[in-house]
């Protein structure tokens, strides 16, 4: 059955869609940290207007793809972050749903998130993130696999950085931004104290120019 896709209340509205991938959180075992982790994230990382989609789901690859499918060409997201499912474990699926409904491949997300994570543990080298276009005859998404912590998600995303806020590595949602304006999508702002956005300067909005106050009269 097909969805309402969301309304946007403006044209540069950005409309993301999460989804916490585990069979535990899923059936109510614990509950779910990564959309949670995700909302604040955004919350602080963003100034443009945005929007959010929320799905969680079990470890099923099937679902996964239908899910990634519904969330791109049906509720017409232009982001898409997935969060659990990406170790070597049996039921860890999420890179391979992700591959099987893209059109292209983006390594470069996934080698920078694994950088980054390798920054705090060594194991990081069994994380498989991907991070994949996906191609309708008249939309386009960036879908990106996330690790399953609100700690190395948030790592993730805004890089590292020393002990006075200068960034010493990059976070992946740097590059976001131009990647999804480059695929037709919304123009995306961040807070450059959380996430500082990087474009080509010939692909830099200017900023509104607020008009000159109007002169008021003297007695």
């Amino acid at each position: 059955m097909s969805m309402t896709k969301p309304k946007k209340n403006n044209p540069d509205e950005l409309l993301i869609g999460l989804v916490s991938i585990s069979d535990r959180a899923s059936s109510g075992v614990y509950e779910d940290q990564g959309i949670p982790a995700l909302r604040d994230w955004f919350g602080a990382a963003l100034s443009s207007p945005w929007t959010m989609v929320t799905r969680l789901i079990p470890d099923e690859q099937a679902q996964i793809e239908r899910t990634l499918i519904e969330l791109v060409d049906e509720a017409g997201c232009d982001l898409v972050l997935t969060t659990g499912g990406t170790g070597p474990s049996r039921r860890d699926v999420t890179p391979e749903a992700t591959l099987a409904v893209a059109t292209k491949p983006m390594p470069g997300f996934g080698e920078q998130m694994r950088q980054i994570s390798l920054r705090f543990v060594p194991t990081a080298i069994l994380s498989r993130q991907v991070a994949v276009i996906r191609e309708t005859p008249d939309h386009a998404a960036l879908i990106m696999n996330l690790p399953g912590q609100p700690k190395s998600i948030r790592e993730t995303l805004e890089g590292l950085k020393d002990a006075d806020g200068k960034q010493l590595v990059p976070g992946i949602f740097a590059a976001v931004p131009y990647c999804i304006d480059l695929i037709g999508g919304p123009y995306i702002e961040t807070n450059e104290a959380v996430c500082k956005a990087f474009r080509p300067k010939s692909a830099i909005r200017p900023k509104p120019v607020s008009p000159p106050a109007a002169p008021t009269d003297q007695a």
